[in-house]
């Protein structure tokens, strides 16, 4: 899940790339859907990964394209090719194990070494997949250049004051118009959760697995219950980690995710408190008012970096919010810190690159412009004023160390509501009676996915609810015994983890 501009890195996985030969696999006698048959039965056809575009493959790993529908209601008009990675079972292969690390707009093909050496990478194929329109996928949203990111970075941020919400509103229609012809509007209408499920249906059976087996991580949940929604005969296990709560209406979701971050900032301030030459001082209490007084004067002038583009105010805000996903990233915060009292934004500025996919060499990869698209079809838009003000007003109140104190009464309709094609999907209740035993995993202080999201979720699907007590954005798989142990056994052997089992 994005928060603003700001992209999901679920986990930061540094891999060495894979070369393969050609390996042909598929699933001939698979029963398909009708007039899908041309897409269930194909053949999937393995070979090297190096044309995938991935820096982060790991060794070992295969690569290959699987042919799907553009639009399912016209099977026989424009396809798509979505990318998948495995690295096969060492040991006696249950099936495939589909990852996704969420987003929207992540890839997910180099997420195939997760669970080395564990009965997941003894039973399982592990397979990763970027979405539609992501990574390696074909085609490709594609909104803003590498220069146009850049330039939108460096603009003075806008106010809310009538010039500052005409501004904002005429630059997200500039945005639209650039992604309609850059990418073309019949796709833009066909990249929503509505399709992907139904990609991931086309993959299982390709993959020659009867049900499939799921992992999904922050907007990966959404995938997993949208998936057992639409084909609650297909699920054989699902494991969702940092759920979206499918009732929850966008204005509320984001003003709570407001909410987890300002615990999250304020959990780092008490811990940096206690630490010598705290850049927020030993003062938690005073913590959103130091961090201000640091973030305030970028509003009208950005301070130096070696690269030559130096720190602006929502790059910082950015950088910020990238180090506030897990504990981990906490030392990297203050040293960031740090730099701004001295008057450098070197750290800042590279966290904010990693958020939002700008690489070494200035090119930037595709998942802030797919977020973008893949949010707007679905959810509903806000195109009522009062309701934008209101969220915007119960955002401030919610998350004071992101309130730049330049709010109204008022603020500007988003970029979803002058969007060039409608939502697919709304908010709702799921009831899957006949689902298998589901696994849902929630971690009491995460920034992203707010721990009583995961709570209703697990509700909703009947699932087991694994809690795991901490200061990040997900967590499975990742280390933790207690929370790996009983996943590992329900994805192998199907068995439940204990009842209100807490981590």
């Amino acid at each position: 899940m994005r928060t603003n501009r700001a992209v999901l890195i679920a986990a930061a996985l540094v891999m060495t790339a894979a070369g393969c030969s050609t390996v042909v696999e598929g699933n001939p006698t698979a029963t398909a859907p009708k007039d899908m048959g041309q897409y269930y039965n194909q053949q999937v056809k393995w070979g090297s990964c190096s044309d995938f575009g991935d820096d982060e493959m790991p060794a070992g790993a295969e690569c290959a394209r699987v042919t799907v529908p553009v639009d399912y209601d016209n099977p026989g008009g424009a396809t798509a090719k979505i990318a998948i990675s495995r690295i096969k079972a060492t040991g006696t292969k249950i099936g495939s194990l589909l990852f996704n690390p969420g987003g929207p707009g992540v890839p997910g093909i180099s997420m195939v070494n997760i669970a080395d050496n564990t009965q997941l990478s003894e039973r399982f194929d592990r397979v990763g997949f970027d979405p539609r329109g992501i990574g390696a996928s074909q085609p490709s949203i594609k909104c803003l250049t590498a220069t146009e990111n850049d330039a939108e970075r460096a603009e003075a941020p806008k106010d809310n004051s009538p010039s500052g919400i005409a501004a904002a509103e005429t630059e997200n229609k500039q945005y639209a118009d650039k992604c309609v012809e850059r990418t073309g509007k019949d796709f833009l209408a066909h990249v929503g959760t509505r399709e992907v499920v139904q990609d991931m249906d086309v993959i299982r059976a390709a993959l020659g697995d009867a049900k499939l087996s799921y992992v999904g991580y922050s907007y990966g949940t959404r995938l997993g219950y949208a998936y057992a929604e639409k084909f609650p005969d297909k699920v054989r296990a699902l494991v969702l980690d940092g759920a979206l709560d499918p009732s929850q209406d966008p204005v509320k979701e984001s003003v709570l995710q407001a909410t987890s971050f300002q615990s999250v900032f304020n959990k780092y301030a008490q811990d940096c408190a206690t630490k010598q030459d705290c850049p927020l001082g030993n003062d938690p209490a005073q913590a959103v008012a130091r961090f201000r007084a640091l973030m305030n004067p970028l509003w009208d002038k950005p301070v130096p970096t070696d690269d030559p583009r130096g720190l602006h105010y929502g790059d910082a805000i950015t950088g910020v919010q990238q180090t506030l996903y897990s504990n981990r990233y906490w030392p990297a915060l203050t040293k960031g810190l740090r730099e701004l009292v001295a008057g450098k934004g070197d750290t800042l500025l590279a966290l904010a690159d990693m958020y939002d996919g700008r690489r070494d060499d200035g090119t930037y990869d595709n998942s802030a412009d797919a977020f973008n698209a893949i949010r707007c079809v679905d959810d509903p838009p806000i195109t009522d004023r009062a309701v934008a003000a209101k969220q915007d007003a119960e955002y401030r109140k919610g998350a004071p160390f992101l309130d730049d104190a330049h709010g109204s009464d008022a603020a500007p309709l988003e970029l979803c509501a002058i969007w060039p094609v409608p939502n697919t999907s709304t908010p709702h209740r799921l009831s899957i009676p006949d689902l298998p035993k589901t696994v849902v995993i929630s971690t009491t202080n995460d920034p992203a996915t707010p721990y009583q999201a995961g709570v209703d979720l697990a509700d909703q699907l009947k699932a087991t609810l694994i809690t795991f007590n901490g200061d990040r954005h997900t967590v499975s798989l990742s280390g933790v015994e207690c929370v790996d142990d009983p996943v590992i056994a329900y994805l192998v052997d199907l068995k439940e983890p204990a009842a209100g089992l807490t981590c």
